[in-house]
């Protein structure tokens, strides 16, 4: 089927193998490059092996007499699992320890918030007082004029 005017690359037509192919070995890759790849990994077997004999690691000029401690070229070591301390607390970074810390404080603070000991705390109970007695005065003075009203309809009625 035509496309056009220009011919598609050769190398853009791609086959990706599915895994039913994979298990049963029928993948489409070219018999020659299976070829070719077993010969690379008969190569790398035979090199892996003569490695192991040689010295462990051979550094290149003054690296083998001086002897560095920089921290930054450590490798990191790899942990199993079974060779965890589950006993060790782990350490917490300085952000964790900082959130914690401030988490704790605005707890105290606020249970000393509820018992009247801070300073906001007495400033709003005062507050709440005067509202109070202010609702109060006004209450009263609504039933006075309750009563006034009264009195006068009960005069006005004689």
């Amino acid at each position: 089927m035509g496309r056009g005017k220009f011919k598609g690359k050769p190398t853009g037509h791609r086959h990706f193998s599915t895994p039913e192919e994979l298990r049963a070995g029928s993948s489409a890759r070219p018999r020659t490059f299976r070829k070719e790849e077993a010969e690379v990994e008969e190569v790398e077997q035979e090199e892996s092996e003569e490695e192991i004999e040689e010295e462990p690691e051979k550094r290149k000029g003054t690296q083998g007499l001086i002897q560095i401690e920089n921290p930054n070229l450590a490798k990191p070591k790899n942990v199993k699992a079974k060779d965890i301390d589950m006993g060790k607390a782990t350490e917490l970074s300085r952000r964790e320890r900082e959130e914690i810390e401030k988490q704790k404080a605005h707890e105290r603070y606020m249970k000393l918030q509820e018992q009247g000991k801070t300073e906001q705390s007495r400033k709003d109970l005062e507050r709440l007082a005067m509202i109070r007695q202010q609702r109060a005065e006004a209450a009263k003075k609504r039933e006075e004029e309750k009563a006034a009203k009264e009195q006068k309809k009960v005069e006005a009625r004689k």
